[in-house]
């Protein structure tokens, strides 16, 4: 399929990043040990001792120094850039060791957040390597297997069971059933019979079908979302860290009162000494520890944490957008009515349904069945049951002939049938009149409705929107129960996306869904959560992954990132509040560089100790 193809440079871009400072990473902590081990096992000649720690200033230290004057000509200063300083000064005062350690530090923090975030590509490539690459084409002289991208409008095209829809196209021969819910969300398989529409990207049923090609690979739905995908991976604002945002006052800070104190006393040790203490290690070490172990905490409650920034962002998201099937559904349905003709009785139809319905393979036959348990009838014997692809399900259920079909099957007869809003339903027959319609309803979840409730008060959400591909019937029966008021139904992809970037403008937003049709969306989002594992390419796409569908562990997650923003924040901050003390102090000759240096170990070693209890679980990670 010529499909759009995902832009490599800028992912390759960042992995050759990534290896570059999981490289200096590993040269700094080969340089510190072997350093180490010289000078107090082998206790070697100072010379020679401090030849791995100049190897790993020049490998290490340079690159990083150059990276940060590119950052000086973008007038970008953030934390790194002090760091940069500290190397720098380090080297000038003969502090090798600190100043490799200063290069571990940046270079490793770094690393370690690369190592845990997802690559920019990797979702598209998850899209491209689902599709089939070779169709079967049918001709007069049989089935020949070609390139998908060889497919010509009005080709004929057999699915086989199982395989998945290379193009758009209709249904010439064959009866059967579709899943597509990647691109609509309906959470049941769809029947297919000749002159149904089919979508590229669904997953065939039991049985073979031939289609004819509506359009191109290039225009069909499978390559539009890919193209959505692409364009909103492009367009994805960068999230400002919180060590970012930190360091762009301190730095300034931190430079301005060396500057001072070495003009205005003339000595030009203090000015060292300053940016010796103003070493911004609780930015560098504090906050990257506060997210490991947020990271790892999240991973003991079944939620993978794919992009760190996520952690400091969803705290304060005021826009929750949900999808529906999946999401706050269990995404199976259930029988929520049962609409009686005149003499007719619920348990009765129930009765007879559920009879016939055992010896069915429609998707509904289960939610009847389950409806018969719960309500617990005692079924009927069954004889002479039939179930022609189109026709319904036919049987004799004690002595009575019934037939269980749908309205478009009894459209063209004469037959009173009740005016009731579009829906998935049933209707059944008996002895040739009708005798009722069941309506069925995707399962909410339990707590659904709860977890509304305490967004307000709990977590300052000020909106929450239900965005789904289902039709408007489903959508609002379903925001009715759980109590939201803002639906937008029948969404595409496309849709979707305009909708969440539309939301992002006016605040940070959380999308949570679990279908392929939400991976754009998720990635248009603040932050994107991935519910459960039903799809490799939403994984792929979302900043976190929820392995227990449950809404509870929505919650966690944002006690999580809540609780390691203010935990980050207190190890960062009251870690700099002493650091500019200080340097106060060492710009008034109170200190010198040796003595700063001893401070910031002990300042740094305070907020390191404060930040890995974010590590450790604590009370009311939910509280609905």
């Amino acid at each position: 399929m010529h499909s759009p193809q995902p832009r490599v440079t800028a992912g390759s871009a960042v992995d050759l990043k990534s290896r570059n400072d999981s490289a200096i990473a590993v040269l700094a902590i080969a340089g510190i040990a072997t350093h180490l081990f010289l000078r107090f096992v082998f206790k070697v000649p100072a010379l020679a001792q401090f030849i791995p720690l100049y190897i790993s200033l020049i490998l290490g230290g340079v690159p990083l120094v150059f990276r940060l004057i590119r950052k000086i000509l973008l007038r970008e200063f953030g934390s790194d850039l002090l760091a940069g300083l500290s190397i720098v000064v380090a080297v000038l005062m003969g502090q090798y060791l600190v100043g490799t350690i200063v290069v571990l530090m940046l270079s490793g923090g770094t690393a370690l957040e690369n190592f845990a975030a997802r690559r920019a590509s990797s979702v598209l490539e998850a899209l491209a390597s689902r599709m089939p690459q070779t169709a079967h084409r049918k001709t007069v002289s049989g089935i020949t297997d070609i390139e998908v991208a060889e497919i010509a409008v009005g080709d004929a095209l057999v699915v086989f069971p199982h395989e998945i829809c290379p193009v758009d196209g209709m249904v010439l021969e064959g009866q059967g059933r579709m899943n597509e819910a990647y691109l609509t969300g309906e959470p049941f398989e769809m029947s297919k019979t000749p002159g149904s529409e089919v979508l590229s990207g669904a997953v065939n049923g039991e049985t073979a079908l031939t289609i004819r090609a509506g359009k191109l690979a290039t225009d069909s739905r499978y390559a539009k979302i890919m193209q959505v995908m692409q364009v909103t991976q492009q367009r994805r604002p960068r999230l400002r860290r919180l060590g970012d945002m930190l360091g762009a006052w301190y730095t300034p800070l931190a430079i301005t009162l060396a500057l001072v104190a070495w003009i205005v006393s003339g000595e030009s040790h203090r000015f060292l000494a300053v940016l010796v203490i103003a070493t911004p290690c609780p930015l560098l070490l504090a906050i990257p520890v506060a997210v490991i172990g947020a990271i790892s905490l999240s991973a003991r409650h079944s939620i993978i944490i794919k992009n760190p920034a996520v952690l400091e962002q969803i705290g304060q998201c005021a826009t929750l957008i949900f999808d529906k099937t999946g999401t706050l559904t269990y995404g199976r349905p259930a029988v929520t009515e049962i609409l009686c003709a005149s003499g007719r009785s619920e348990q009765d139809i129930l009765r007879i349904t559920a009879s016939l319905e055992r010896y069915s393979k429609h998707p509904l036959a289960s939610a009847i069945l389950e409806a018969a348990s719960r309500a617990n009838i005692t079924l009927d014997a069954v004889t002479e049951v039939s179930e022609k692809q189109g026709e319904g399900l036919r049987g004799t259920v004690g002595g009575r002939k019934v037939w269980i079909t749908g309205r478009g099957k009894v459209a063209n007869r004469e037959i009173a049938l009740p005016i009731i809003a579009a829906g998935l339903e049933c209707l059944v027959f008996v002895d040739g009149e009708y005798a009722a319609t069941l309506r069925f309803h995707d399962i909410p979840r339990i707590e659904g409705r709860s977890f509304m409730d305490h967004l307000r008060p709990r977590h300052h959400v000020n909106r929450v929107l239900l965005v789904s591909g289902d039709r408007d019937s489903e959508v609002r029966y379903l925001a009715d129960l759980v109590g939201i008021k803002e639906i937008h139904a029948s969404q595409s992809p496309e849709e979707k996306v305009s909708i969440v970037q539309r939301e992002t403008r006016s605040a940070k937003t959380l999308f949570v869904g679990d279908g392929i049709n939400d991976a754009p969306a998720m990635q248009a989002a603040t932050v994107g959560v991935a519910f459960g594992v039903s799809s490799d390419i939403t994984a792929e796409a979302a900043d976190a992954v929820i392995l227990e569908a449950s809404l509870g562990k929505v919650d966690e997650l944002m006690h999580i990132g809540q609780r390691m923003r203010a935990i980050a924040l207190l190890s960062a901050v009251g870690g700099m509040a002493l650091s500019v003390i200080g340097m106060i102090a060492a710009a008034f000759g109170l200190l010198l560089p040796i003595e700063g240096a001893i401070a910031q170990e002990v300042i740094d070693l305070a907020a390191v100790l404060n930040a890995l209890r974010v590590a450790f679980p604590f009370d009311h990670m939910t509280d609905f």
